[in-house]
């Protein structure tokens, strides 16, 4: 392939005409407590703080980055694109905290992948695609999947790997399926797998092993899908002569699994589509469970608004209480205290909350 310049040139940086500014990133919890934060993080200037925190927050590698990295000679391989290791055995490790980390990690992997292949008609056009694709990514001009924001390039760039993870690709050079022998020379990049399960418990395709599969998509940052049709419904038999726990226990399974793993141990969920034929014995129970967990969370939220209010008015008879701060919280002495505290169990909230003083104590609710 030859590779025309449109908004590099050669020789110049490829970000050159791009203005990078440091900002910082931030999740916290609704009671204030901090769950991700990371100062001066580069970005491009255009950057809206929603793209930055979502490459800070998702897609920047939080761990085994070298602070000093040397490169690695490979014959026949330019010199610009050769792999960078850790330089030395006493290198410091941390985070990625720059965009352009990201943008050169994942067009170099592209390049040097491309070069290897044998894409590139010259060392100029492999130049002018590295550079052409650092400056579209730095741009939002293109912008790749998900799991190639995670993994692509961390072998290339830093030297990261880990031991096999199950991962098949095919050889540049035999055009042959192989298994990969790390977890990041030859990362998962793909978006969306759809996949099949059969009605077997344990065997190679059956339901366990489908967790196994999905939690290798969702751990590298990959979403997937699966009609599971094929499962026996609730009641029928099985072979050793019991009875089928039905589809709903092993789909509540998948479930959990899907929401407990972190994709690219980041603060990110993959997604997970789950299908089932209208035909199918438990079709009922399949469509009325996002009924029900619907019904749950219009529970707790409506119980946590009834919960707040109440806590409110015993609040508030506390503060109203004129006397000294012991008889504010006595509902012998302070009326107004004891009509909350009864109209709060009254709605089931807890006694030790609600009722002695030294649930109220325990709780802060003396406090004004």
């Amino acid at each position: 392939m030859k590779i025309e310049r449109k908004f590099t040139e050669a020789g110049k940086d490829a970000y050159a005409n791009i203005e990078f500014v440091k900002t910082s990133s931030e999740i916290r919890n609704p009671d204030g407590t901090i769950v991700f934060h990371l100062d001066d993080v580069e970005v491009p200037a255009s950057w809206s703080q929603v793209a930055s925190d979502v490459l800070a927050q998702k897609y920047f590698r939080k761990a085994g980055v070298p602070a000093k990295l040397r490169k690695s000679r490979e014959k026949g391989v330019p010199s610009f694109l050769w792999r960078s290791v850790p330089d030395g055995d006493a290198v410091a490790y941390g985070g990625e905290t720059s965009s352009k980390q990201v943008f050169d990690r994942l067009a170099g992997a592209w390049t040097y992948w491309g070069w290897k292949g044998g894409y590139f008609t010259s060392e100029s056009d492999a130049s002018a695609y590295y550079d052409e694709m650092r400056y579209m990514l730095a741009t939002q001009r293109a912008a790749p999947n998900s799991p190639q924001w995670f993994n692509t390039g961390l072998h290339w760039a830093y030297g990261i790997d880990g031991p096999s993870q199950g991962h098949f690709y095919v050889d540049y050079k035999s055009g042959k399926l192989t298994k990969s022998t790390g977890a990041y020379e030859h990362p998962q990049p793909h978006a969306c797998f759809i996949q099949s399960v059969s009605d077997d418990l344990v065997n190679e395709g059956g339901i366990m092993d489908l967790w196994v599969r999905e939690a290798r998509l969702f751990k590298y940052g990959s979403g997937t899908g699966t009609n599971f049709s094929s499962l026996r419904g609730s009641g029928e038999a099985l072979s050793g002569g019991g009875q089928s726990s039905g589809l709903m226990g092993f789909l509540k399974i998948g479930d959990r699994a899907a929401g407990a793993i972190k994709s690219g141990g980041t603060t990110r969920r993959a997604a997970k589509m789950v299908i089932c034929d209208a035909d199918h014995p438990d079709i009922e129970e399949f469509i009325n469970w996002k009924v029900r967990e619907e019904q749950k969370v219009a529970s707790i939220v409506a119980g946590s608004k009834m919960h707040e209010a109440r806590l409110n008015e015993i609040f508030g008879a506390i503060r109203a209480w004129d006397g000294s701060s012991e008889d504010a919280i006595d509902p012998v002495k302070n009326a107004q205290l004891k009509a909350a505290i009864r109209a709060a169990k009254k709605n089931v909230h807890p006694r030790n909350i609600c009722k002695t003083r030294a649930g109220l104590r325990q709780t802060g609710l003396c406090q004004h």
